[in-house]
């Protein structure tokens, strides 16, 4: 294995910063989904952080340019306003892509996955600068330092966001192999098909839509509502317990294991992606409903920790 590495090393595949960036993770209205659960948990279980957060929120640069119009709709509760505005902040590092808050990279950490060699590492990853991993510790200092809260709301925002791509497989893995001798870019470059009569898609994007496509606050909502009635905390011992790294590692293995199938999945062309095994989408969605259920609870508990 070592000597794998060294020869990736050797021939670049340790590539630079835009090879790697990738699309969204999670789509805006899942990101949307799991700000509803932490809204909701904390709602629950510690209703003056929930206020906290969105007394922090309030102060975001952005505030009024994205978020005050939204939430001035005279059809939304105050509870209601609040909860979108979690939903709202989620989202943002995907609704600033390409101005100055953007950071590509933090969107994900690339663990080498190269089946072909036996290879599934998480002691090294390829090049992106900034990773995921470091991205979350960071925006974590910054909410608990003497920031002002314009800071923190930047902040949070990273933290919900991230929290979510974090859950989603394919933001931790770079599959390599002789079709992608220089990674997929997490399934960007992996082309399928969920029927024979479908559009070619990519793996990474059938991911990231899986749950939901419409991103208006009812539609986000009423998913959170059923996710939190599946996939109840107290069904879910790995809460409470793991770092951002952990979570990482367990998403890389559920990429390997469901999002790749052990390496039977195979990739199309741009032209024609391979369609999907039959049982692919009944398989799946069960574990990625799972893992934004995490991320809801997830993100709820470390608020507390934080601000708490």
């Amino acid at each position: 294995m070592d000597r794998f590495i060294n020869l990736l090393l050797l021939t670049g595949l340790f590539l630079s910063t835009s090879l790697f960036t990738l699309t969204f993770g999670w789509n805006r209205a899942t990101h949307m989904v799991t700000g509803a659960i932490a809204y909701r948990e904390l709602q629950t279980t510690s209703p003056q952080v929930a206020d906290r957060v969105v007394a922090i929120l309030r102060q975001h640069p952005e505030y009024q340019q994205r978020w005050a119009g939204k939430l001035n709709d005279p059809s939304l509760s105050t509870d209601d306003q609040n909860q979108y505005l979690f939903m709202l902040a989620a989202r943002w590092p995907d609704d600033v892509r390409g101005n100055q808050y953007d950071h590509p990279t933090w969107h994900c950490v690339n663990y080498i996955y190269t089946p072909e060699q036996g290879v599934a590492r998480t002691d090294t990853v390829l090049s992106t600068d900034e990773n995921i991993l470091q991205a979350y510790e960071q925006n974590r200092q910054i909410l608990r330092s003497n920031a002002p809260d314009s800071a923190k709301a930047i902040a949070l925002c990273w933290l919900f966001h991230l929290t979510g791509d974090v859950h989603q497989p394919l933001h931790t893995s770079a599959l390599v192999d002789r079709q992608f001798p220089k990674g997929d870019r997490g399934g960007n470059l992996f082309k399928i098909k969920v029927m024979m009569s479908s559009q070619t898609i990519n793996l990474h994007s059938f991911w990231d839509g899986m749950l939901l496509g419409a991103d208006d606050f009812q539609s986000a909502r009423n998913l959170a509502v059923q996710i939190r009635q599946a996939e109840a905390r107290n069904q879910l011992p790995q809460l409470g317990t793991r770092s951002v790294t952990d979570w990482a590692k367990e998403s890389f293995q559920l990429a390997q294991d469901n999002a790749y199938r052990n390496n039977t999945l195979q990739s199309g062309t741009d032209q024609e992606g391979t369609v999907l095994p039959a049982d692919y989408v009944a398989t799946v969605k069960p574990i990625a409903q799972r893992q934004v259920a995490l991320a809801g609870y997830w993100l709820a508990d470390e608020l507390v920790a934080d601000l708490g």
